[in-house]
C-alpha cells in the first residue's frame, strides 16, 4: 500500500481556550449545556462583535428553537442591533442571506434533545477560532440597548429558488427517494426535486419539534434504503436536520458516504484540487493521485476545509460525514445544492457504477465516553504517532475529542475489516489507558 499523501495544509488551527464553542458553534443539551440566558449572552456578544449590526437568524425543526430564537433576539437588541427572524430554514439558507451576521438555532445531526447556535459572517464564512474567543470575552459585556427584531417569511422562498436555478438540472425520469430527517428540508427539498421533473418520494417530512434526526436524515440511512429497495428508486438522497449534511443510497440500498459523493462530483465537475479532511478513506487518496488532483488535508471540521478552499481557489471539498461543498455560486455547504449535483452527474447511469470509482478501505471507528473536553494528552499523541510509523502506509490511527459531545473518537483504516477492527481495539485500550 502507498503512504497517505502528506497534507499540504496545517491541520486546522492549534486549540484555543474556548469555554463554550466546539468544532461548529455553541453545542448541547438543551437545560443542561445550553439555556436560554446563554443563547441570549451569546445573541448580545455576538452583536456587540460585529458591531451592532443586523443579524439574519434561522432556526431548525427542535422543540426548543422557538424559545431560543426568541433568547438569542433579546440579546441582539439588547447590544443596540436588529435581529431579522426568519423562521425555519435550512443553514445553508442563512449563510447566503447572512446580513452583518448569519445565525441558525440548531443542533444539526444531534437528536433532538440538543440545540446550539451556529454563526456566519458577512462574508456567509464560518467564523475562525480567534473570532469565537473575541465572542466569549464579550458574553458578560454592558449592552447599550435600543435594538430591533424585525420578522421575514420569504427566505426558504428565496434560497430554493436560487439553489434550484444554480445548481438543478432537467431530472425528468429520474426516481428519486429523498429523506428530509423531519428537518429544515421537509417540504423544501421534495420540492425542488418535483420543479426539475423528478417523481418523488419523501420520508423524514413530518417534523413535530421532537422527531428530527430519529430513526430518520444522514444519521440513520435504513429507512431510506427500504424504501428505495422496495420502490425501485434510482437513488436516495438524505439530509440531516439543519440541511448542511447529505449522504445517498444508491439503486441497490447500498449507501454512499461523503467522500464517495465527493469523488463522484471531483470527477464530474473536472476540479483539479479538492478538500477534505484527516477522516477521508485511504482509496479517496489514492483515486485523486491517479487522476492526477490535488488534495488538501485539513483537520476535522467543515469550517477547516472552507478555510482551505479559499485559501487555495479550489471549489470542492468535504467531509466523510456528509458535508459536501461546492463554492461554484454558493459560501459553504449545501445538502440540497450536493445532492443536485449528484443527480445531474449519475443521470442516464448508475449511482453504483459511479461510487464504484472508489476503492472504500475498511474503517472501524469507536467512540468513548470521555469527562470533560480539550485537547488529548501529549503522552498519548506520541504513542499515536509510534503506531502509525509502525503501519508504515499500510494502515492508520486517528484519535480526536469531539467537538461537540464529551467524547474521543477513535478510527482505524487497514486493508482488510479484520485488520482495522484489531487495530481499532489496540487503541481504545491505549486511549482509556491514558485517559484513565
Amino acid at each position: 500500500m502507498r503512504p497517505l499523501p502528506t497534507a499540504v495544509l496545517p491541520l486546522g488551527s492549534e486549540p484555543v481556550a474556548r469555554q463554550y464553542f466546539g468544532t461548529d458553534g455553541v453545542r448541547g443539551i438543551v437545560g443542561e449545556f445550553i439555556t436560554p440566558e446563554l443563547v441570549e449572552k451569546l445573541g448580545k456578544a455576538a452583536a456587540l462583535w460585529s458591531g451592532g449590526g443586523r443579524v439574519f437568524v434561522g432556526r431548525d425543526t427542535r422543540g426548543s428553537g422557538e424559545e431560543l430564537e426568541e433568547a438569542f433576539a433579546r440579546g441582539v437588541v439588547s447590544a443596540g442591533g436588529a435581529a431579522v427572524l426568519a423562521g425555519v430554514v435550512p443553514t445553508p439558507a442563512v449563510a447566503l442571506l447572512r446580513l452583518d451576521l448569519g445565525v441558525v438555532i440548531s443542533a444539526s445531526h444531534n437528536p433532538p434533545e440538543y440545540n446550539g447556535v451556529k454563526f456566519f459572517d458577512r462574508g456567509g464564512r464560518k467564523l475562525t477560532d480567534a473570532a469565537e474567543e473575541e465572542i466569549e470575552a464579550l458574553l458578560d459585556a454592558p449592552a447599550p440597548g435600543g435594538g430591533e427584531i424585525d420578522r421575514v417569511d420569504i427566505a426558504a422562498d428565496s434560497y430554493l429558488a436560487h439553489v434550484v436555478e444554480r445548481f438543478g438540472s432537467d431530472l425528468s425520469g429520474m426516481r428519486v427517494a429523498v429523506d428530509c430527517a423531519n428537518g429544515a428540508y421537509a417540504g423544501l427539498a421534495p420540492q425542488a426535486f418535483e420543479q426539475l421533473g423528478a417523481e418523488v418520494q419523501a420520508i423524514g417530512n413530518e417534523p413535530d419539534g421532537s422527531n428530527i434526526n430519529v430513526g430518520c436524515g444522514a444519521t440513520d440511512l435504513a429507512a431510506l434504503q427500504e424504501v428505495v429497495r422496495d420502490g425501485g428508486f434510482d437513488l436516495g438522497v438524505a439530509f440531516d436536520g439543519d440541511g448542511d449534511r447529505m449522504l445517498a443510497v444508491d439503486e441497490n440500498g447500498d449507501t454512499l458516504d461523503g467522500d464517495q459523493i465527493i469523488a463522484i462530483l471531483a470527477l464530474h465537475l473536472g476540479v483539479d484540487i479538492v478538500a477534505v479532511t484527516t477522516m477521508t478513506n485511504l482509496g479517496f487518496h489514492r483515486l485523486m493521485e491517479d487522476r492526477g488532483v490535488r488534495v488538501l488535508t485539513t483537520d476535522v471540521g467543515d469550517r477547516y476545509v472552507l478555510e482551505a478552499l479559499y485559501r487555495e481557489g479550489g471549489i470542492l471539498g468535504g467531509e466523510q460525514s456528509g458535508h459536501v461543498i461546492c463554492l461554484r455560486d454558493h459560501v459553504t455547504g449545501d445538502g440540497l445544492a450536493s445532492a443536485l449535483l449528484l443527480c445531474a452527474a449519475v443521470r442516464g447511469g448508475s449511482l453504483a457504477e459511479a461510487g464504484a470509482v472508489m476503492e472504500r478501505y475498511p474503517q472501524v471507528k469507536l467512540n468513548l465516553p470521555r469527562a470533560g473536553r480539550g485537547p488529548l494528552p501529549q503522552t498519548l499523541l506520541d504513542r499515536l504517532d509510534e503506531v502509525n510509523a509502525e503501519l508504515n502506509g499500510d494502515g492508520r490511527v486517528l484519535v480526536r475529542p469531539s467537538g461537540t459531545e464529551p467524547l474521543v473518537r477513535v478510527l482505524a483504516e487497514a486493508g482488510t475489516e479484520a485488520e482495522a477492527e484489531a487495530l481499532c481495539a489496540r487503541i481504545a485500550t491505549l486511549v482509556n489507558q491514558e485517559l484513565g
